[in-house]
């Protein structure tokens, strides 16, 4: 399986921070934010990644990033001339994705929870697995619907009246049959191409299955300058009260044998600095 992040779009809601920089390498916390979707594909055993930008905001993703071997895995890029919707991400990738499986994440999303790794590495191979939340305004949200076995009955892509308060959060993971539905797909009203109508496509063929987030797991959407602020006060108070790093790109990597300490060890030596993070990478040798 293979990985894309999407990290296009214009950023509106964060006038005037997005003016100078890409959202996603805005700070949450210690970390830039695109840290933390690069991470969730990581965790779910995704070493081949693909990148998606404007062309603006490419050559800062290549700074930071630069070809992933840092951390094991191999990150390309490609640009999203103009943002027309999530589901676009998968025409700009048709190549990459050839014929493998693909996992889509936003570069905005932020997820925690314990048992995550292990439910990623568990992801059905047929069909398609999205993630539900509960939350209190899931207007601004795909809203998916369920029968009294919670089995998933309707998807809405921001309704004025949710039939659920569950909404599908910005993790995707499909078959190689996404290319074919997003290839048939027409612009809705909004002009854009949802993912919304292609989670329809799978749902029609009894083929969507919907994991719901338990208590305990967090998910931000960091789209806003409050949910920006809740993040990395989230993260802040994880890192803090227990001692551990969120989205540690160096640890994961060398959990999953991607990367040996030594490595580690050479890229602390390159940090000719003294803060938390080198501390954090120190202790983990």
């Amino acid at each position: 399986m293979k990985g894309i992040i999407l990290a296009g779009g214009t950023a509106s809601r964060l006038y005037p921070i997005n003016q100078a920089v890409s959202k996603q390498l805005l700070p949450v916390y210690d970390k830039p934010m695109i840290y933390y979707p690069l991470a969730v594909l990581m965790q779910a055993n995704i070493r081949d990644i693909l990148l998606i930008t404007n062309a603006n905001q490419l050559p800062a993703f290549r700074q930071l990033l630069s070809d992933g071997k840092q951390w094991g895995i191999n990150i390309s890029y490609a640009i999203q001339a103009k943002p027309e919707g999530i589901a676009q991400a998968f025409l700009i990738a048709e190549d990459f994705i050839a014929a493998q499986n693909i996992a889509l994440i936003l570069g905005d999303n932020l997820f925690y929870a314990e048992s995550l790794a292990s439910k990623l590495k568990n992801i059905k191979q047929i069909g398609a697995t999205v993630f539900a939340y509960k939350i209190k305004n899931p207007e601004r949200y795909g809203v998916i619907e369920f029968d009294d076995d919670f089995k998933a009955i309707s998807i809405e892509e921001k309704p004025q009246k949710p039939k659920s308060n569950y909404a599908l959060t910005g993790l995707y993971f499909y078959d190689n049959r996404v290319l074919d539905f997003a290839k048939d797909l027409k612009p809705s009203a909004r002009g854009e191409l949802e993912i919304t109508d292609i989670n329809q496509r799978y749902l029609e063929q009894k083929q969507l299955n919907v994991e719901i987030l338990a208590r305990g797991t967090a998910w931000l959407d960091t789209g806003t300058p409050e949910s920006l602020l809740d993040a990395s006060n989230f993260v802040r108070t994880i890192e803090e009260r227990q001692g551990f790093k969120i989205a540690c790109l160096e640890e994961i990597a060398l959990e999953n044998n991607w990367i040996m300490k030594e490595d580690i060890l050479k890229q602390v030596q390159k940090l000719n600095i003294q803060n938390s993070y080198r501390n954090y990478l120190l202790e983990l040798l």
